[in-house]
């Protein structure tokens, strides 16, 4: 009689079992397309930022769980979490929810002008608006080169090119990190710690604003992260002539662990995924460079060259 109560039972608790996983299976199946569209716009933000689903966890004052839920697509969301994680990316929440870009009837009749067109158009009415509302022209390629910015992942090689180009052709070489810590008063940590992402950016844009002013003629390094924020990203593409020092991310981990640095990948155990996922995401801004540097399967001095040469070229400066 227990053997047979016991084996009712397991019976039961296995037809129980089954009949959850069938459930689970048909949820998967029934998502909605919306919050699946939604959670994949969460991860797309946070690749480009760069931050983990524990950091935005916690500046959006979610839990994690909750967070994984969302970007799976699973369960719905209020407006207010939305909210929370949009403040969190410092973006607007149609952005977030949505394509910010259907919110008005002159945003629709841009957009109808805009859809379409090549990259090569796009970037001409970028310029052509940044002329509008910037109040100036955006500096043509022989004036940028004497304000040189290099950007990139960290690990690409962006502090040792650069402090060999300006060495090279008589620039100071500014660290975009150190000029936000002066800024700020406090380490990078201490920011992020102190006063979460945002402020970070904020920090950020404002210091790169000051070394325009502070530095006439410059190479500049800036953070791999430069390129989260669109208007400093504007900014520095109207100002400085960029280079794009690009490496495989295999040799960005190689590079990053060597320098005992391991942010944004700090505590997670799939690091490469993460830092293909954030190479990803970045990579359509960063190809919006002047100019591309490959960095892997080549020497230190075949590379130098190679860009020697070309900023000496644009910038008209003897090649000897």
């Amino acid at each position: 009689m227990h053997i047979d109560s016991l084996g009712f039972f397991w019976v039961n608790n296995k037809a129980l079992n089954q009949k959850v996983l069938a459930t689970e299976e048909a949820s998967s199946q029934d998502r909605d397309p919306y919050l699946i569209a939604l959670g994949e716009r969460v991860r797309r933000l946070r690749a480009i930022r760069g931050v983990t689903r524990k950091e935005l966890a916690r500046a959006a004052r979610v839990s994690e769980r909750h967070l994984a839920n969302l970007e799976r697509g699973v369960g719905n969301v209020s407006i207010l979490v939305l909210l929370q994680i949009s403040k969190a990316f410092n973006c607007v929440l149609a952005e977030l929810v949505g394509d910010v870009t259907t919110s008005s009837p002159e945003w629709l009749l841009i957009r109808e002008l805009l859809q379409n067109r090549s990259e090569q158009e796009l970037q001409q009415a970028r310029e052509a608006l940044a002329q509008l509302f910037v109040g100036q022209a955006v500096s043509t390629k022989g004036n940028r080169t004497q304000q040189i910015a290099v950007v990139g992942l960290r690990g690409a090689g962006k502090s040792t090119l650069g402090r060999m180009l300006a060495a090279d052709i008589g620039y100071p070489f500014v660290e975009l990190s150190s000029e936000i810590e002066r800024v700020a008063g406090c380490g990078i940590l201490e920011i992020h710690s102190l006063y979460g992402p945002t402020a970070y950016r904020r920090y950020e844009k404002r210091a790169l604003e000051e070394s325009l002013q502070l530095y006439p003629e410059m190479v500049l390094a800036t953070p791999g992260g430069i390129v989260s924020e669109p208007s400093t990203m504007n900014l520095l593409l109207s100002h400085c002539y960029t280079v794009w020092v690009k490496a495989s991310p295999e040799d960005h981990m190689v590079r990053v662990m060597a320098q005992g640095d391991f942010r944004p990948m700090a505590g997670n155990n799939e690091a490469m995924a993460d830092l293909k996922r954030i190479l990803a995401g970045r990579e359509a801004f960063y190809s919006k460079a002047d100019y591309v540097c490959m960095t892997s399967q080549r020497s230190l001095s075949e590379v130098f060259d190679a860009l020697r040469t070309h900023i000496r070229e644009v910038a008209g400066l003897p090649l000897a």
